[in-house]
């Protein structure tokens, strides 16, 4: 990637103007001047950081290009941190702030890192009621590119060959597609490919970076294993102790309310059958007292026979 896009003015201009948010031509990359990868602090006592190309255009806006290989919930931070960096670096001590140009940064990540099929991202300061009040300045582009596919924007040629280009092109393409050869700037760009064949120690090199991504793979992923165990020992552990309570709770309550409702029907029960009781003594016919209560004949002499007993 440095050696095609760090070297090449003209393909990291095609690349540039195929895949950041240009809205029209007149906003379109004409020139550039590669900077420093290094984006050293004015505090020389801060931390400094390298990206994969830096470079600028005749208007001074500013392009951090970087190609991620792993996905870490920190890397937005540090892309953060390297577009702010680059933004306040343009000013001196006279903080003439209408001199500030925005500045750009493009993040290709080999790794999935969102939901949906949606691979282009597109981040911007915005208001958060009212989306179209935006603070310029700063944009961050991230596109995930296991998601891509050549049907994704029909519309943007060159950045459909652009994204094939860095998709479909490894050390085991053998016939590269009549559509990417046939195209100037890709053309250019395979050809660097394989032109800049690497040397022995850049091969050793390069070995050692997998060798160092596999291992981080596994550090990772043998980090989330132990924190979804420990999340769910200590999850069920908590769910247990909260179920009991609440079960508690609950039980106690529906037990006051049953035993309340019990006793209200029992109680009822026992006043109804002594006012039968009563009634009956006074000489009053089971079909008298049917009649005055709404109770059935055959209940009153149950409940007559039951208070006898």
């Amino acid at each position: 990637f440095k050696k095609v896009f760090g070297e090449h003015q003209d393909l990291v201009i095609s690349f540039l103007n195929a895949l950041l948010p240009f809205e029209n031509e007149e906003e379109e990359i004409r020139s550039v001047e590669y900077l420093s990868p290094e984006l050293v602090p004015l505090n020389p006592l801060k931390k400094d950081s390298i990206v994969d190309v830096r470079c600028k255009d005749g208007l001074g806006r500013q392009f951090i290009v970087e190609m991620q290989m792993m996905w870490t919930p920190e890397y937005k931070q540090r892309v953060l941190f390297n577009a702010s960096k680059a933004y306040v670096s343009q000013l001196g001590k006279s903080r003439h702030y209408e001199l500030l140009q925005p500045v750009y940064s493009l993040n290709l990540v080999n790794d999935v890192f969102c939901d949906g099929d949606e691979y282009y991202h597109d981040y911007r300061i915005v208001e958060v009621a009212e989306t179209k009040e935006v603070i310029e300045g700063l944009r961050f582009i991230f596109i995930e590119l296991p998601k891509f596919t050549p049907k994704s924007y029909g519309d943007k040629r060159m950045q459909v060959l652009w994204l094939r280009y860095l998709t479909e092109i490894d050390e085991d393409t053998r016939e590269v597609p009549k559509e990417l050869l046939d195209n100037p700037e890709i053309g250019k760009a395979l050809e660097e490919v394989e032109e800049s064949a690497f040397t022995e120690e850049e091969l050793l090199g390069y070995d050692h970076f997998w060798d160092m991504l596999g291992a981080s793979r596994l550090l990772m992923i043998g980090s989330i294993r132990r924190g979804m165990k420990e999340g769910m020992e200590k999850g069920m552990k908590k769910g247990m102790e909260k179920g009991m309570e609440k079960g508690l709770k609950e039980g106690l309550e529906k037990g006051i309310k049953e035993g309340m409702k019990n006793g209200l029907e029992k109680g009822r029960a026992e006043g109804m059958r002594e006012m039968i009781a009563r009634m009956r003594e006074r000489g009053q016919s089971v079909s008298r007292i049917s009649e005055l209560t709404g109770i059935p004949e055959k209940e009153i002499d149950d409940m007559t026979r039951d208070k006898e007993k």
